[in-house]
């Protein structure tokens, strides 16, 4: 079963172990998809202790890579595809609330490892234990579109706050590290290139 960190919500307790119960708003514009995570980790574990069933639970943190849709929302993809159309990069907030960011393989890896596991407690978190502003990721994302394709004017905007967006996220890894003898390799700048790079092809191929 694989969810999110969105069952931590706007997080009183940073980094995020597995053992937090959050802090998500029941009654707000976010509710639904925090809560409907919550739920789905309660059904797991309910089917797990009335039927034997042999579970995993992955709280997966902000994931990004090659092939994501220049329009799926995402703060990277939303990000890279702005910087290559020449728009301003649209930031809700002052761009000081955190993210970890961890590149594809690496969750794909964490996950392999979670799967070949013996492990079935509870949840893990799978995600990068490396924070970063969003305003950092607005700037290294600005930075490499520059570099890659010379255009060097691009701008940020900055749009109101979302209702209930979590100001951090960020992941405590040590039960993956202790159980899976995984974590991340990726660095975020190398990741980035690698997605803005395919990006990059695929408008060529249009």
């Amino acid at each position: 079963m694989y969810l999110t960190k969105e069952v931590y919500g706007d997080p009183s307790v940073h980094p995020q172990p597995e053992h937090y119960w959050g802090n998500v708003n029941p009654f707000g514009p976010r509710a639904c998809y925090d809560e409907g995570k919550r739920v789905a980790e309660a059904l797991c574990y309910a089917y797990r202790e009335q039927h034997d069933v042999d579970i995993r639970i992955a709280r997966i943190f902000n994931t990004y890579g090659p092939r994501m849709g220049a329009s799926d929302g995402r703060v990277v993809s939303n990000f890279i595809a702005s910087a290559l159309t020449g728009e301003d990069l649209k930031i809700t907030g002052d761009g000081k609330a955190t993210r970890s960011f961890q590149y594809v393989t690496d969750c794909t890896q964490g996950l392999y490892a979670l799967m070949q596991s013996d492990y079935s407690k509870g949840p893990v978190n799978i995600g990068n234990s490396r924070e970063f502003t969003i305003q950092q990721l607005a700037e290294l994302v600005i930075g490499l579109v520059s570099q890659m394709t010379g255009r060097c004017r691009i701008s940020i905007a900055y749009l109101p706050p979302l209702v209930d967006d979590p100001t951090v996220r960020r992941p405590d890894i040590t039960l993956a590290r202790e159980v899976l003898r995984w974590e991340p390799v990726i660095r975020l700048e190398e990741g980035l290139r690698r997605t803005i790079e395919w990006h990059i092809n695929e408008r060529r191929s249009d």
